[in-house]
């Protein structure tokens, strides 16, 4: 081939997070077609059975890969400044409640997108559970800080991503730094600030 031929050929993008990416989509199709077939083998079943209660795990951990492969998707995006977030204005006590019932505060308007911050609080909280051993966490609203709590100090690490055990809150971190938020952990709780808008 030769130099002037290349230079009018479309540049391959071969970086890591593009094999991810690609990774993710091809995944996908056969995680779907798994969880179809488990479905439809679920609605005949009879339900108490022993092959209902397998197909129902089957159900459930096709579920759980498919919001892996998102979240896997979503970091490749970031990292390959592909990532474009679906900015809409909410109230961040209403954003907060969508990911934890129960939180209490007072709210102000931002603008974000307000799918990848619940998901990144459902991560943060399960993260706290799964490696602090709590039973469950809270949230208080203020403005447009966000804190979470309590989170025991042997999860520190894992829920700021400073040890890469915890995929969710890894991927939370980056999202939301993506968003302009920041993430700080004082004490027992993650405080977590949210831009009032894009780039703020």
């Amino acid at each position: 081939m030769t130099i002037f031929a290349s230079l009018l050929m479309p540049s391959q993008d071969t970086s890591f997070a593009r094999l991810v990416s690609l990774a993710c989509h091809d995944l996908r199709t056969p995680l779907a077609t798994i969880y179809g077939f488990a479905r439809t083998i679920q609605r005949a079943e009879p339900a108490g059975g022993t092959l209902a209660r397998y197909i129902e795990m089957i159900v459930a951990a096709s579920g759980e890969m498919t919001d892996l492969l998102e979240e896997l998707a979503v970091v490749a995006r970031i990292e390959a400044e592909r990532y474009e977030p679906v900015l809409a204005p909410v109230d961040t006590l209403e954003l907060v409640r969508e990911a934890l019932p129960g939180t209490e505060g007072q709210g102000v308007e931002v603008e974000t997108d307000s799918d990848a911050v619940v998901r990144s609080l459902i991560a943060f909280a399960d993260c706290a559970r799964k490696h602090g051993g709590v039973e469950s966490v809270s949230a208080v609203v203020d403005g447009t800080e966000v804190r979470l709590s309590p989170i025991e100090p042997r999860c520190a690490g894992v829920i700021m991503g400073d040890e890469l055990k915890d995929l969710g809150a890894a991927v939370a971190h980056r999202v939301l730094r993506a968003l302009h938020a920041e993430v700080q952990l004082d004490g027992e709780e993650l405080r977590i600030s949210l831009a009032a808008s894009p780039g703020s």
